[in-house]
């Protein structure tokens, strides 16, 4: 049985956790999930070590919520690069799931990037796991998690011309 890691964080103003939860519980079984919250954002990447050490997770989804002032861009970027050490020392997938403060214009427009990144996310965690080759049949879309997609650049390349 695979194993689904949830690392969230209690600074987060929205439960991200659970939208994660309830959105791979909609997709499948053969999995069971972990969790384990931490209180802010750059203790993320022990927490996903522990995740993958302690728990056995396959892949981890790490949750958290920025602030919106400079300090909080550079916690971010801190938080992102640890995220990026326990990926390249576990061989394993972290799906950084990260919505800053000032993404939206007022709360009702966060909660709701929030909760669409976040199953998005989720749903990109579980084909990683189970169908690769959904996610290599998007490859070039331009997909976008939360907001919408910007779609794939139009025209024509030198790879796109049909020789005869």
């Amino acid at each position: 049985m695979k194993v689904i890691g949830i690392a969230d964080t209690t600074f987060a103003r929205f439960d991200m956790a659970g939208s994660a939860i309830d959105e791979l519980s909609e997709m499948g079984t053969g999995f069971r999930i972990a969790r384990y919250t931490v209180p802010g954002i750059k203790d993320l990447p022990v927490a996903c070590k522990i995740l993958f050490e302690r728990q056995g997770c396959d892949i981890v989804l790490a949750l958290g919520m920025p602030g919106s002032k400079p300090v909080d861009k550079v916690s971010s970027q801190v938080a992102s690069e640890g995220l990026m050490k326990v990926q390249i020392e576990q061989s394993k997938h972290i799906i950084e799931v990260f919505v800053h403060e000032d993404e939206a214009g007022d709360e009702k427009t966060l909660a709701w990037l929030m909760d669409s990144r976040t199953r998005e996310h989720a749903q990109n965690a579980f084909n990683l796991l189970y169908f690769p080759e959904r996610l290599t049949s998007q490859a070039g879309h331009g997909l976008r998690q939360g907001y919408a997609d910007v779609g794939p650049i139009q025209g024509e390349t030198k790879g796109s011309r049909i020789r005869h």
